[in-house]
């Protein structure tokens, strides 16, 4: 298998390039010339606009939409980080694959295909139907003694990552992931790769208690001094990161390269896109924010990356949920740009000048 590398993630085309000018101006035109005052649609215009330059057409349509939720355990919970133990990452992967969880939920409400996996758990599940075996390792290494995994597992990671998204047919993806301890992981990404004081990036996971959070700020200060010198996105998300964060990582890039519309979910999946907005800016063009999250350090994140959620609903499950949930408003965004009535078609008035 060919492994990502840099030279490979500069192949994202700018939708925002002089090159759509003509197109941009027909969508202005479509959205203000449906029938309704303008921008009185709000946020949806400009999905609707994003949309349409991602697709290259002032017809935007949705077609099988998937989320994809990578599964992966991590070293640092031996630093004692979580509220719970790490064997419930495997169960609740048993959990998904059962159909029992928010995000089976969800996704079967919202008619979106799911894909579960196994990115790096520490279990052995066997050949199992509905999962997806794409196991780096058992789990990262805990980054407060070393790296969380090696350069070529980071590679094979992301690789798996893209490769997912490469055999999907459709145009629309959302990524969720499972793994106890990624909070941690999550946290200490976003300090190396914004700058933001740890205190704003650290919060309580799955229930940490404030003791708890104090320690993990702890933990992941005392990482940061023993890696003080990494600083490359590639390089971060190797020393911190976790393995279905770096499969979500690659999975983003290839999906912009593929101009598919991504919804990006929680604090998690957010730190994934840290990672490949470093590398590839221009993906920030091709994502759609789904929600705010209520964990704490999210709304740092998502102003870093000068995101508007769609949604903010207290949300901090993660698994994709809000992908899920941010689905039908992007179905709505491009429902109407194709089944509005314009001013003439309805014989409406437009407004006097």
């Amino acid at each position: 298998m060919r492994p990502i590398r840099r030279s490979q993630l500069m192949q994202i085309p700018d939708i925002h390039s002089t090159y759509d000018s003509v197109l941009s101006a027909a969508l202005d035109a479509a959205i203000n010339n449906k029938t309704k005052p303008l921008g009185s649609l709000g946020m949806l215009e400009s999905i609707a606009r994003q949309i349409g330059l991602i697709q290259k057409t002032t017809q935007p349509q949705l077609l099988a939409p998937a989320i994809i939720v990578f599964a992966g355990d991590h070293g640092i919970v031996a630093e004692n980080v979580s509220a719970y133990p790490q064997s419930v990452t495997w169960q609740m992967v048993e959990n998904f694959l059962a159909q029992g969880a928010a995000i089976n939920v969800f996704a079967r409400q919202n008619n979106c295909a799911l894909l579960i996996v196994d990115a790096g758990v520490n279990h052995d599940f066997g050949p199992r139907a509905g999962l997806i075996d794409r196991k780096i390792g058992p789990g990262t290494c805990n980054f407060a003694q070393q790296p969380a995994m090696s350069k070529a597992q980071c590679e094979l990671a992301m690789q798996h990552g893209a490769d997912l998204v490469s055999s999907l047919e459709g145009n629309v993806i959302g990524f969720g992931e499972m793994g106890i301890g990624n909070t941690t992981a999550a946290a200490a990404i976003m300090h190396k790769l914004t700058g933001i004081p740890l205190a704003k990036c650290v919060g309580a996971g799955a229930g940490v208690a404030a003791s708890g959070i104090l320690h993990k700020q702890k933990v992941i200060r005392d990482a940061v001094g023993r890696h003080a010198g990494v600083a490359e996105p590639l390089d971060v998300l190797t020393t911190f990161g976790g393995f279905e964060i770096a499969m979500i990582a690659g999975a983003m890039l290839a999906a912009a390269e593929r101009r598919m519309v991504v919804l990006i979910d929680g604090f998690i999946v957010t730190s994934a896109l840290l990672v490949a907005a470093r590398l590839q800016p221009s993906i920030l063009d091709y994502c759609l924010f789904a929600h705010c999250s209520d964990e704490h350090g999210h709304a740092q994140m998502l102003e870093y990356l000068g995101a508007k959620p769609l949604l903010q609903l207290g949300l901090r499950l993660g698994e994709g949920t809000g992908c899920a949930l941010a689905l039908p408003l992007a179905h709505a965004a491009v429902n109407f740009m194709r089944d509005m009535a314009t001013f003439e078609s309805a014989s409406v008035s437009e407004k006097l000048e």
